[in-house]
């Protein structure tokens, strides 16, 4: 059993994304922008997105270097559990605990049916065969199943000294790679168990403008004096965007701040010149220094 019982303090987290096609530029990750946004969502600052390729000892160094940020932390893997050759993840998150794998009952009743089913088409199941199959059954010990309704794919929750229920605690959570089944797994039981309450309480702000990014360097050094708390973002488009990230009381009078600078900028001599410049540069209208 995974415990329950929350811990004290905010929780982080960090993203392993593992596969060697995402390296190699065959298939675009996904999974870890989609994560982040939920993870955003409930409050959880998010330290480091990883991807690694399909190698244990590429695996267990990552892992081992997300572990040692503060905790409590939860680690999120994608990729890698399925039954082929390549497929390592829990071989490796196994032996990067000291662990040995152990075979998940539920897991292996599902693939002993998957068998039958092959053996019913009229495919030779041999021993090989199975073996390879049942890969995906043999999990790190003392791990539990993440399950969620009609499911073939579960995540697997493996907690260290304590887990995110334990000052001091992580947990890990090895996720399938395919988009479908982990967002499935995330929203109907990850969310709800493991991260719901558990964030600081944040909001976002947007200000949007129409001046070059540049005309506002000085009011996103005011910034980072004032509010060093605040995650500040800017974004070129049309309109720019300025975005605030923080506690709700900080993020709304450092949106007054950006909001009272821009009306300054469009007060000053020259400054609504600046901004109708930049929009016919933008359209197109200008060329460019």
């Amino acid at each position: 059993m995974c415990a329950s019982d929350a811990a004290d303090g905010p929780l982080e987290a960090s993203i392993l994304v593992i596969g060697d096609e995402i390296l190699g530029g065959f298939v675009q990750d996904t999974n870890s922008g989609w994560l982040a946004s939920r993870l955003v969502s409930h409050g959880v600052d998010l330290s480091q997105i990883v991807v690694v390729p399909d190698d244990v000892a590429a695996i267990d160094e990552a892992l081992q270097r997300e572990l040692s940020r503060p905790r409590p932390r939860i680690v999120f893997t994608t990729g890698g559990i399925g039954s082929t050759p390549d497929d390592v993840t829990y071989e490796a998150v196994a032996r990067s605990l000291g662990r040995d794998l152990e075979v998940a009952p539920e897991l292996a009743r599902r693939i002993d049916g998957a068998l039958a089913w092959t053996r019913a088409q009229g495919l030779e199941v041999d021993d090989e065969f199975a073996d390879h199959m049942m890969r995906m059954a043999r999990i790190p010990a003392g791990g539990c199943l993440l399950r969620r309704d009609g499911s073939w794919a579960p995540g697997v929750r493996v907690d260290v000294e304590g887990g995110i229920d334990a000052t001091g605690g992580a947990s890990i959570v090895i996720l399938p790679g395919v988009p479908s089944q982990l967002r499935a797994i995330v929203t109907s039981v990850v969310e709800p168990e493991m991260l719901a309450g558990r964030g600081r309480s944040q909001a976002v702000a947007e200000v949007t403008h129409g001046f070059p990014e540049s005309a506002l360097n000085r009011c996103f050094a005011r910034l980072a004096e004032r509010y060093p708390d605040v995650q500040v973002g800017s974004y070129p488009g049309v309109p720019m965007l300025v975005r605030l990230r923080g506690e709700p009381d900080r993020v709304a009078t450092a949106r007054a701040d950006v909001e009272e600078f821009l009306r300054q900028l469009e007060a000053e001599p020259g400054g609504a010149r600046l901004r109708q410049a930049w929009a016919r540069r933008l359209a197109g209208d200008e060329e460019r220094p």
